[in-house]
């Protein structure tokens, strides 16, 4: 079984400062560094490093070479990316606070330059038994939900950076939503419905310190408390929590143990700084859930 994941490919970069700029505020950072990034590529390393066998499908500019190096080091797939002569890989200005809060500016670059023909063309050989992970970070996410559902693919598809619009035109292909607590509550706005009467089979929704809640279509709501651990830096830990599910499912891990792996993978990638790079594995996941109480 395979993870394709349609996602953003971005070139980090992370300041560490004594606290997040205010208006008008000009902050000297504590250090620097420069590294992979991007809800789809986070994801896709997550699964990866959790054991799937991932093919990312996306796009960079003339100056992703070394990106997607990394990529491919990782264990990823990356067949699928394009190379957008004469154009910028997408990229992230990430300030980390002291408390390992962070403020993050996107330029999507390449990342909006997806090819609708190119995806079909990857996902030519899919078949219902592999997953599709789509976030808001590309364009092109209806083209290729829309195939992955009519495929019968496990379609995963997490609304960040939350868009009403984007998130409607994708949901009738969706086979699990993925949402922290404010994104469904802009989700319920925007709808007029409470989350759980959204028309999707599975809803996660993330809490943060309050772990995570699945709601399934017919069954009573499936609820895990969150895991208690130093807090250094933020970023990136929601695409850890979604690249590690879809991968323990994948894997033919119960319900029950896929969320669970996925907030202590979430959790352990909170002690760390840096994204992509420094996703946690299977194993240390595991060691982590096994470790005395």
């Amino acid at each position: 079984m395979t993870i394709y994941n349609l996602g953003s490919i971005n070139i980090d970069r992370v300041y560490a400062l004594p606290h997040l700029p205010q208006p008008g505020e000009t902050l000297a950072s504590l250090s620097h560094s420069v590294g992979l990034g991007g809800k789809g590529a986070n994801q896709s390393a997550a699964a990866a490093r959790f054991g799937a066998e991932v093919r990312h499908l996306g796009a960079v500019g003339s100056d992703g070479g070394a990106i997607v190096d990394r990529m491919r080091g990782l264990g990823i797939n990356v067949t699928g990316i394009r190379v957008v002569e004469a154009a910028h890989t997408g990229h992230a200005i990430i300030n980390v606070d002291a408390s390992g809060e962070n403020s993050i500016v996107l330029d999507g670059g390449t990342n909006m330059m997806q090819s609708a023909e190119a995806i079909a063309t990857a996902l030519a050989d899919a078949t219902a038994a592999d997953t599709l992970l789509l976030q808001n970070e590309t364009d092109c996410q209806v083209d290729a939900a829309r195939i992955g559902h009519e495929k019968g693919m496990r379609v995963v598809y997490s609304a960040a950076p939350f868009d009403a619009a984007a998130v409607e035109a994708v949901l009738p292909y969706v086979s699990m939503l993925v949402l922290n607590q404010v994104e469904a509550a802009q989700l319920a706005e925007a709808t007029g419905l409470p989350i759980e009467r959204v028309d999707v089979d599975s809803v996660v929704v993330t809490r943060g310190g309050d772990g995570a809640e699945w709601l399934m279509r017919g069954r009573d709501p499936m609820t895990a408390a969150a895991y208690t651990v130093p807090v250094v830096d933020t970023t990136g830990a929601g695409d850890c929590f979604i690249g590690t599910l879809a991968a323990a499912l994948d894997a033919g891990l119960s319900e029950d143990l896929a969320l669970r792996a996925a907030l202590a993978a979430g959790a352990l990638q909170v002690t760390r700084r840096g994204t992509a790079d420094v996703m946690p594995d299977r194993a240390e996941v595991e060691t982590f859930l096994n470790r005395p109480a």
